[in-house]
């Protein structure tokens, strides 16, 4: 069969090539065009667009790059068209996938949503277009089905594909290793986790580089984004004593005490390596404003979110100071609050379904594609 899948960020990347390895598993005819990065180009995926040039943070951003994403809306439809898939696979990324959706839908292609937009967060009255145009949706979260539920849309809830990804990983080095070869010196660390777009790494590790100079017996260490040049960061660290290093972000939080991290999927990444963490979010000021209008969740990190209560402290816009983020990182450091993050993290881990993310949407993709099943609208 022909898969189309597109996926618009970093962590979209991880799990479709994780979801394309095992959809290979069941399918030895499978061909895949993708919009993604180069993990799913590593899977054998033909890489038509890749997420670097397509992720815009923020109300104002996309504004100011709105002819580019037209551009890209335009060219996809194309090649939808020429490729003619069996299936188009979605990738959260709403803003772009949900239009393309309909195109797809209304051109009698079956069209699979994995892993779902954060409708549950704000503009909720997206369901309708996925009910419309979304033949299957397979969620990741444990109170999605619920969610979409109350709309009357079933879904299939499959697990947290991290479980399997951290799980899976058990060539990490040890950590003299690790030290030598980045350059290290032998402290203990704490890991920096900006994000994965330029716009949001900007104005992430400004704020957390404001922490380093009151912890010189510790060394931060950034995760450099795979996209991302070493020389963005350096033009943000300079004159700060800091190291970069880039594709080893899991082998680093292993070896990490702490970790300052932007809210996204690397909280819950990093939340199931259990390491200790303060989370930070700063925007463009009227983004946020208008962000924080539109949006009902209680906490902006995933973890916190699962688990229904704030177990990691979230730093966001005005009380990420310098102050505040030396405070809450000293408390994980050294604190009674850093066994309490770390026992719940055993609870977020039972929140989340159990392994075999991956393979279980695989298997129950292949099956709805062989029945030609679709949900009655």
């Amino acid at each position: 069969m022909k898969y189309y899948i597109i996926a618009g960020e970093a962590s979209g990347d991880l799990h479709a090539s994780n979801l394309i390895k095992e959809l290979k598993k069941l399918d030895a005819d499978a061909a895949f065009r993708c919009w993604g990065g180069d993990l799913m180009a590593e899977q054998g995926a033909d890489l038509v667009r890749h997420y670097r040039d397509l992720a815009f943070m923020g109300f104002f951003e996309v504004l100011a790059h709105i002819n580019t994403i037209a551009k890209n809306i335009r060219f996809c439809k194309k090649e939808l068209l020429e490729f003619r898939p069996d299936v188009l696979i979605l990738v959260d990324y709403p803003g772009f996938n949900l239009r393309i959706s309909r195109f797809a839908h209304e051109h009698g292609i079956r069209v699979f949503y994995y892993i779902s937009p954060q409708l549950w967060a704000w503009r909720s009255s997206r369901v309708k277009t996925i009910k419309k145009y979304v033949d299957r949706m397979f969620v990741i979260l444990p109170f999605e089905k619920d969610f979409y539920a109350r709309y009357g849309y079933d879904v299939d809830f499959i697990g947290h594909p991290l479980l399997d990804v951290i799980s899976g990983d058990t060539t990490y080095p040890g950590r003299k290793d690790f030290l030598e070869r980045n350059h290290l010196p032998d402290k203990p660390l704490i890991a920096l986790l900006p994000g994965s777009r330029r716009q949001e790494i900007r104005l992430m590790l400004k704020a957390m580089l404001k922490a380093v100079s009151s912890f010189g017996e510790y060394k931060f260490v950034i995760a450099g984004a795979p996209s991302i040049s070493p020389d963005f960061y350096s033009g943000i660290t300079a004159g700060i004593s800091v190291s970069i290093i880039t594709g080893q972000t899991y082998d680093l939080l292993r070896h990490s005490e702490a970790a300052l991290v932007t809210s996204g999927t690397a909280t819950l990444e990093t939340a199931l390596m259990g390491i200790p963490q303060v989370v930070c979010y700063k925007g463009n000021f009227l983004s946020y404003l208008i962000a924080k209008s539109v949006i009902r969740v209680k906490y902006i990190s995933l973890v916190n979110l699962i688990m229904d209560k704030e177990i990691i402290r979230e730093l966001i816009q005005e009380d990420l100071t310098s102050q505040n983020l030396r405070n809450e990182l000293k408390k994980i450091l050294d604190g009674t609050e850093r066994q309490d993050i770390i026992q719940s993290y055993a609870g977020l881990r039972a929140k989340l379904g159990g392994s075999g993310a991956s393979a279980k949407t695989a298997g129950l993709m292949i099956q709805y594609l062989k029945k030609n099943q679709v949900i009655i609208k």
